[in-house]
């Protein structure tokens, strides 16, 4: 006999799983202390690092 599947609707949290708050702009920034000078420039300066997708962002100070 073969297995029968059920049909169901997806519920909401399956159909919206991967639409995270990063994925709109919502980023949790974290100093990352491993990076802090640029090589190119010569300079100082902050790494953030997304905690939730690991996008990074640049600050000079």
């Amino acid at each position: 006999m073969a297995e029968i599947l059920p049909f169901r609707r997806p519920s909401l949290k399956d159909r919206h799983r991967g639409n995270t708050l990063c994925r709109h702009g919502h980023h949790k920034w974290v100093v990352d202390k491993a990076k802090q000078f640029d090589v190119k420039q010569g300079k100082l300066v902050t790494v953030l690092r997304c905690s939730r997708c690991a996008k990074t962002r640049v600050e000079a100070l």
